[in-house]
């Protein structure tokens, strides 16, 4: 479900201490015109889906997000993409209201998911061992910092139970299981994402403004005698 957010994230990345930390790259963000120059544009109602090509150096696994809200809102809302395939991701909200929204996307190297995805390998080749296991408990840790309630206890106990001399199949099933990975997924390490460079705007018209007619009409030729200059009032009568 898309969530509010409050930090702007013109902001991210933006110090120069980042350089060459960025590993993201994000690229042919639709819908937008002419480079972002124009709006595009949708009706009210409308599902809008925002595509983007976003991907990293090497084999890391990648995570992303749309931020937008309307143009009055102070807030960014955020929604998280889905890869469709090849590098192409999809993210997509509704335009519930008339006027503008402006939107763009933020993209990060996914360090839980990229050790998660190589822990599956080595459980399946029976080759994990538990140093596998505490590289996972410093990625949870640092996440369990950033989290808040509930999950920071979850995050917490996940942490010492890896670290644990628990069986290696009781860490196994512990550290895949989907309330873990969803907790996780809610307290990512944005610190080095990358965002897209602009925000591009959408305007929102009403349903009729999907369909446009072109009707010219001359004054002067609605009399209703031949040979007379039309009248406004013969125009009224027309019409």
């Amino acid at each position: 479900m898309p969530q509010p957010k409050s930090p702007d994230p013109v902001n991210l990345g933006a110090s120069p201490e980042n350089d060459g930390r960025q590993r993201v790259i994000i690229e042919g963000v639709s819908p937008q015109v002419d480079c972002g120059r124009f709006p595009a544009k949708r009706s009210i109602g409308d599902l809008v889906r925002i595509e983007a090509d976003i991907f990293t150096d090497g084999h890391d696994s990648v995570a992303a997000a749309l931020l937008y809200r309307f143009e009055k809102a102070q807030d960014w809302i955020e929604t998280p993409f889905e890869l469709i395939s090849n590098d192409r991701w999809f993210a997509e909200f509704t335009a519930a209201e008339l006027g503008r929204y402006i939107y763009t996307v933020v993209a990060w190297v996914d360090h839980f998911e990229t050790w998660r995805k190589d822990l599956l390998k080595r459980i399946t080749a029976d080759s994990d061992t538990p140093v596998d296991y505490l590289i996972g408990a410093n990625l949870i840790s640092a996440s369990a910092d950033r989290a808040e309630g509930d999950d920071a206890k979850l995050l917490r106990t996940a942490v010492d139970q890896l670290r644990s001399d628990r069986d290696l199949v009781e860490k196994r099933t512990l550290a895949t299981h989907i309330s873990l990975n969803e907790a996780m997924l809610r307290y990512p390490d944005r610190k080095f994402a990358t965002k897209f460079d602009r925000e591009l705007v959408l305007v929102v018209d009403p349903v009729r403004a999907r369909f446009s007619s072109w009707y010219e009409f001359f004054p002067r030729s609605t009399a209703a005698e031949p040979g007379r200059h039309g009248t406004f009032a013969d125009c009224e009568a027309r019409l």
